[in-house]
Protein backbone atom coordinates (compact mmCIF):
# COMPACT_ATOMS: atom_id res chain seq x y z
CA UNK A 1 0.00 0.00 0.00
CA UNK A 2 1.35 3.92 -1.03
CA UNK A 3 2.23 5.62 1.82
CA UNK A 4 1.03 8.77 -0.58
CA UNK A 5 -1.81 11.05 1.26
CA UNK A 6 -5.63 10.28 0.36
CA UNK A 7 -7.51 13.12 -0.88
CA UNK A 8 -10.95 13.71 -1.56
CA UNK A 9 -13.49 16.07 -3.32
CA UNK A 10 -14.16 17.51 -0.32
CA UNK A 11 -10.52 18.46 0.33
CA UNK A 12 -10.36 22.17 -1.18
CA UNK A 13 -14.41 22.58 -0.59
CA UNK A 14 -15.18 25.72 1.76
CA UNK A 15 -17.57 23.82 4.17
CA UNK A 16 -19.57 27.24 5.27
CA UNK A 17 -20.59 27.85 1.98
CA UNK A 18 -22.20 24.35 2.07
CA UNK A 19 -26.38 24.72 1.75
CA UNK A 20 -28.50 24.44 4.80
CA UNK A 21 -29.51 21.21 5.75
CA UNK A 22 -33.74 21.44 5.27
CA UNK A 23 -35.97 18.97 7.41
CA UNK A 24 -36.80 17.38 3.40
CA UNK A 25 -33.52 16.36 3.73
CA UNK A 26 -33.81 14.71 7.05
CA UNK A 27 -36.50 12.87 5.99
CA UNK A 28 -34.96 11.28 3.15
CA UNK A 29 -31.44 10.42 5.37
CA UNK A 30 -30.92 6.89 6.13
CA UNK A 31 -29.01 6.48 9.78
CA UNK A 32 -26.42 3.40 8.90
CA UNK A 33 -24.62 0.95 10.85
CA UNK A 34 -21.85 0.69 9.26
CA UNK A 35 -22.55 0.41 5.09
CA UNK A 36 -25.69 -1.37 5.80
CA UNK A 37 -29.58 0.40 6.95
CA UNK A 38 -29.77 0.34 10.74
CA UNK A 39 -32.59 -1.25 11.78
CA UNK A 40 -36.12 0.41 12.22
CA UNK A 41 -37.41 2.26 15.21
CA UNK A 42 -38.21 0.04 18.20
CA UNK A 43 -41.50 -0.48 18.80
CA UNK A 44 -43.14 0.34 22.36
CA UNK A 45 -45.22 -1.41 24.02
CA UNK A 46 -46.33 -2.09 27.41
CA UNK A 47 -45.22 -5.51 29.27
CA UNK A 48 -46.40 -6.48 32.75
CA UNK A 49 -42.91 -8.08 34.27
CA UNK A 50 -42.20 -9.76 37.98
CA UNK A 51 -40.56 -6.81 39.88
CA UNK A 52 -37.43 -8.97 40.85
CA UNK A 53 -37.49 -9.77 37.17
CA UNK A 54 -37.31 -5.53 36.55
CA UNK A 55 -34.71 -5.20 39.41
CA UNK A 56 -32.51 -7.95 38.03
CA UNK A 57 -32.06 -6.15 34.60
CA UNK A 58 -32.24 -2.88 36.47
CA UNK A 59 -28.91 -4.04 38.63
CA UNK A 60 -27.25 -5.98 35.66
CA UNK A 61 -27.72 -2.78 33.08
CA UNK A 62 -25.55 -0.36 34.82
CA UNK A 63 -24.71 2.45 32.00
CA UNK A 64 -26.47 0.56 29.39
CA UNK A 65 -30.27 0.94 30.78
CA UNK A 66 -32.25 -2.00 31.89
CA UNK A 67 -34.92 -2.07 28.58
CA UNK A 68 -31.64 -1.85 26.46
CA UNK A 69 -30.56 -5.30 28.44
CA UNK A 70 -33.82 -6.99 28.51
CA UNK A 71 -34.33 -6.23 24.46
CA UNK A 72 -30.60 -7.51 24.04
CA UNK A 73 -31.71 -10.58 25.87
CA UNK A 74 -35.09 -11.61 24.03
CA UNK A 75 -32.83 -10.91 20.76
CA UNK A 76 -30.44 -13.39 22.06
CA UNK A 77 -33.08 -16.16 22.88
CA UNK A 78 -34.81 -15.62 19.54
CA UNK A 79 -31.42 -16.00 17.46
CA UNK A 80 -30.63 -18.89 19.88
CA UNK A 81 -33.80 -20.37 19.36
CA UNK A 82 -33.27 -20.08 15.74
CA UNK A 83 -30.24 -21.91 15.78
CA UNK A 84 -31.19 -24.72 17.88
CA UNK A 85 -34.22 -25.60 15.63
CA UNK A 86 -31.51 -25.44 12.57
CA UNK A 87 -29.41 -28.15 14.89
CA UNK A 88 -32.08 -30.27 15.57
CA UNK A 89 -33.01 -30.32 12.03
CA UNK A 90 -30.17 -30.90 10.92
CA UNK A 91 -29.17 -34.28 13.19
CA UNK A 92 -32.79 -35.51 12.66
CA UNK A 93 -32.12 -35.42 8.63
CA UNK A 94 -28.54 -37.17 9.30
CA UNK A 95 -29.92 -39.59 11.54
CA UNK A 96 -33.01 -40.30 9.31
CA UNK A 97 -31.57 -39.98 5.97
CA UNK A 98 -34.22 -39.88 3.40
Amino acid sequence: MSNATMTSKWDDADLDTAPPVTQEDLARAVHRVGLQPAPGKKTKISIALDPDVVSWFKHQSGERGYQTLINATLREAMQRRTLEDTLRRVIREELHPA
